[in-house]
């Protein structure tokens, strides 16, 4: 803020200074609280007091003093006055108070009731705002600038929310504000040093609520609850402040949309000759002034009118108790035994706030119709009858609908995620919807296997202990009298454990040769597929293959000396594995080494060159035959073999130089020989051929059951 200068008047002429401003405290927000709380006062309340200020500010300076009066609605009380200090009673009961404290004072008569409160404030400061008390909404209210110093003022501005509404020298001004005006107030005040400097002082901000001029009206009926037939008198009830007594009141009267009477009227009663039960309606009614023109409206009231009440109400239901199936409409029948005029029927479930349905007539019964009901709509009901004389209720009655039995799901309950032989399985089948008692079938393809009953609603379980025949497909059946459903249908597939195995050797012998393709077979005659099975040696294992559709598995094996022994086989199928019993086999006739097979190749050869010269003439002759006995069997190979005879005493034969299906001839002849091929992949051919490396036609030492 900026400092003002001006003369300090207590100096002597010719001397110059420029004090401060003096100092005051802090603008605050000056409430003048002249208003009668807004709101309707409940019928039969006395009036508000309405106190008074003398002089009329509610504004004044440090030191000063004002006069309180308190007048009710007749005239000024000069006796029996109660007053109040920021709501502290005060001793003091005549009918005036002198005050020069700030605070909340208010005033009560015998004949009012508690006055609102007004804030009247003793300021320090050098200027103030003061308005005019009371004020009334829509009526002047005049406005003063004061300083203590008032003949140094040479001009008064006002303003209103900070936008300047006038100035003066030493007049006043008037505003006009509306009903909870929330405006803000101030005044400023200037003037010239002697030395021809100015200076402005601000008085506080001052925020003005004005009182209203009549409250919201009320409607009431005399008597309160009148007779059918009785004539109603209709008060339209409010009231001017004392001070407004040159004010004058109109009233009309309204139901539902319509005005009563001869409309407007200077009168606040209305009497309506005679009240029937069929007027009943919403009545309210309006004031008005109208000068100003201030209108106002009362709170719908329902007037009530007596008659003859109904008695002995009674609910029936259609179909009768027991008997209703969901999905059937319900009629609910509420009647009375006597009443008179229009009655009012009402039908209820206990536990509802809302009613089911509301019917007005001129009868002593009415019907209501509950369309598919469900059984969620199972309850306690009752009916209330009412002629505008209160309810009357009608006993309870519990309806139950009966519901048919929806369709059941039948769950299988095992002890392992997979059925196995001899386990016992529960057969459990429910229909989540169905009135009881419900009876429950139990089916496996189509044919019964037990039934079980629900007395109470719910489930129901069958047991089965397993074997192998129950794999199938399984329902169950719903019936509580009715409706029978069916389950969908539910597979069970029962897993059976491996049998102990048997293992056969084919060829079926109990000594086999050396080179030998032996397959063993291993086979359990019962057990769900897939089947592994293992093949062991002496306890050794030689391989595992599978049979995923059930029966046997074999394995090949090519034999060696070190195949003499015990063989056995296994088999499981994730239920527990099976051993069979144990089956020997021994093997015979052994393949000579590679030393010996060398030195029968080199003996050979030798006796072959022996007889070289004497057979050289018949080289062409036997070329000839040997081309022609060529069977062409890429499967046949044939050697020729030079064959000689050997006196007493000389070995009888060469090592297997005479085989099954040889052809023999005189010396010199050659001999054709049917062999099998060889096994490429034979272990004990192998060692065979290798001995014979470079050397043509020497036959390998075989077994005598070579093919």
């Amino acid at each position: 803020m900026f400092c003002e200068h001006r003369w300090d008047r207590s100096l002597a002429f010719g001397e110059t200074v420029f004090p401060c401003p003096r100092p005051g405290p802090a603008p605050m927000l000056l409430w003048l609280l002249l208003i009668l709380a807004p709101g309707r006062q409940p019928a039969g309340a006395l009036p508000k007091a309405l106190l008074l200020l003398k002089p009329p500010w509610s504004t004044a300076f440090e030191g000063e003093t004002v006069t309180l009066f308190c007048k009710d609605h007749h005239s000024l009380a000069w006796e029996y006055v109660s007053w109040y200090h920021n709501e502290t009673p005060l001793r003091k009961q005549s009918g005036r108070l002198q005050i020069s404290k700030s605070g909340h004072y208010r005033c009560k008569t015998q004949r009012s009731s508690l006055s609102d409160p007004v804030h009247v404030q003793f300021l320090p400061d050098w200027l103030v705002l003061q308005a005019s008390h009371p004020a009334f909404e829509r009526d002047k209210v005049v406005l003063r600038c004061r300083g203590k110093e008032e003949e140094d003022i040479m001009e008064r501005t006002y303003y209103k929310n900070e936008e300047k509404i006038g100035s003066s020298y030493n007049s006043n001004i008037t505003v006009y504000p509306a009903f909870n005006d929330d405006s803000t107030y101030r005044c400023t005040a200037s003037g010239m040093y002697i030395l021809g400097m100015s200076w402005t002082e601000t008085s506080r901000p001052l925020k003005i609520q004005v009182q209203e001029l009549f409250p919201s009206p009320v409607l009431t009926a005399s008597p309160s609850w009148p007779i059918e037939g009785s004539p109603v008198t209709l008060t339209c009830e409010t009231w001017l402040p004392p001070l407004t007594s040159h004010t004058r009141l109109q009233f009309c009267f309204f139901k539902e949309h319509r005005a009563l009477g001869a409309g407007w009227s200077n009168s606040p009663e209305l009497q309506i000759p005679t009240m029937w039960s069929e007027g009943a309606a919403s009545y309210w009614c309006q004031a008005r002034t109208v000068i100003p023109r201030i209108l106002k409206t009362s709170p719908r009231s329902q007037i009530r009118v007596h008659r003859v009440p109904v008695s002995d109400v009674n609910l029936e239901t259609q179909p009768p108790v027991g008997q209703l199936i969901e999905g059937e409409d319900l009629v609910l029948i509420c009647s009375v035994a006597a009443g008179t005029g229009t009655v009012t029927f009402s039908w209820h479930r206990e536990g509802s706030e809302r009613s089911l349905g509301r019917k007005t007539q001129n009868a002593l019964s009415a019907e209501l119709r509950i369309a598919s009901v469900r059984e969620q709509d199972a309850g306690r009901y009752y009916c209330a009858a009412d002629n505008l004389d209160g309810p009357v209720l009608s006993k309870r009655i519990r309806i139950t609908p009966r519901v048919p039995a929806s369709r059941p799901v039948l769950t299988v309950r095992t002890p392992r995620a997979q059925a196995v032989e001899g386990d016992v399985v529960e057969l459990h089948c429910e229909a989540q919807r169905g009135s009881p008692p419900i009876l429950y079938r139990f089916y496996r393809e189509d044919v019964p296997l037990g039934s079980s009953s629900a007395p109470s609603g719910g489930g129901a379980s069958l047991n089965l202990s397993l074997t192998a025949e129950h794999s199938g497909n399984y329902s169950c059946e719903a019936n509580n009298g009715l409706r029978v459903q069916r389950s969908k249908m539910v597979s069970l597939s029962i897993t059976v454990p491996v049998s102990h195995p048997v293992l056969t050797l084919n060829p079926d012998v109990a000594q086999a040769m050396v080179g030998d393709v032996l397959e063993l077979r291993c086979e359990a005659q019962r057990g769900s597929p897939p089947i592994l099975y293992w093949f062991y040696h002496e306890d050794v294992i030689l391989g595992n293959t599978s049979a995923p559709f059930g029966g046997g598995a074999s394995f090949n094996l090519s034999l060696t000396t070190e195949h003499s022994g015990n063989y056995s086989c296994g088999a499981d199928n994730g239920l527990g594995a099976q051993s069979s019993e144990t089956v020997s086999l021994n093997i015979t006739g052994l393949c000579k080494n590679k030393v010996t097979h060398i030195t029968v190749g080199v003996i050979g050869c030798l006796l072959s060159m022996l007889g070289l010269a004497a057979t050289a003439a018949l080289v062409g002759r036997f070329r000839t035959q040997r081309k022609s006995v060529s069977p062409g069997d890429d499967d046949l190979v044939y050697s020729q073999i030079w064959i000689r005879q050997h006196r007493e005493g000389s070995p009888a034969h060469s090592p297997r130089t005479h085989q099954k299906g040889e052809v023999f001839h005189q010396e010199p002849a050659i001999v054709y020989s049917e062999v099998k091929r060889a096994d490429p992949y034979d272990p004990a051919r192998q060692d065979c051929e290798e001995a014979a490396e470079g050397y043509e036609n020497v036959p390998c030492t075989s077994l005598a059951s070579d093919h």
